[in-house]
């Protein structure tokens, strides 16, 4: 189980985020300020690489942008798969990668899917978050991320393959959606 260090990250994501989100083909411009609204973390089974699933809205969307941290860069990545880097107050420099292009993350959102990770919250430590449905399905699966996410009806849950989570929605309501779903 990871830990979390209630400490300070500078850059702060939310900075890291406004810079890199514009250069996203997804991305809706012209919303403003980001703002957390949501999201949750896995656990990396090796321990190396943090993995987190977080949700920034903006006046026009809300956004899914899964994000691996490590403590080295990622050899091997496609252009724009960097995020950026910041300083970390208790582990030091730590590069913060897009998940949906880091081998660790897309494993771990394929185990999410097939009902053998569980979601943690965002922000305590050995905490599972139990707003996170998962819909498990059998066999190798790869996931494919809802990067703008839509509300789904109250009360609706996942179908089979999918991962439904709340979030709060740019108007300030609480919302759920779902998040990925396997291919």
């Amino acid at each position: 189980m990871a830990t979390i260090h209630h400490t300070t990250v500078r850059p702060g994501k939310l900075e890291l985020l406004a810079e890199w989100l514009p250069g996203q083909d997804w991305f809706r411009p012209g919303g403003g300020e980001l703002t957390r609204a949501g999201g949750f973390r896995l656990d990396d089974p090796a321990g190396e690489v943090g993995i987190e699933l977080m949700v920034v809205a903006d006046d026009r969307a809300a956004y899914l942008v899964p994000m691996a941290y490590r403590g080295e860069p990622l050899d091997g990545v496609p252009e724009g798969a960097l995020i950026g880097t910041a300083e970390h107050g208790v582990l030091g420099t730590r590069w913060f990668y897009d998940g949906a292009q880091d081998p660790v993350v897309r494993a771990q959102l394929a185990e999410l899917l097939a009902g053998r990770a569980v979601p943690q919250m965002q922000s305590e430590s050995d905490t599972p978050d139990r707003d996170v449905q998962v819909a498990a399905v059998d066999g190798p699966v790869a996931a494919v991320l809802r990067r703008v996410l839509e509300p789904i009806g109250a009360g609706a849950g996942p179908a089979p393959g999918e991962v439904v989570a709340g979030y709060t929605a740019p108007d300030g309501s609480s919302v759920r959606a779902v998040f990925l779903t396997a291919s």
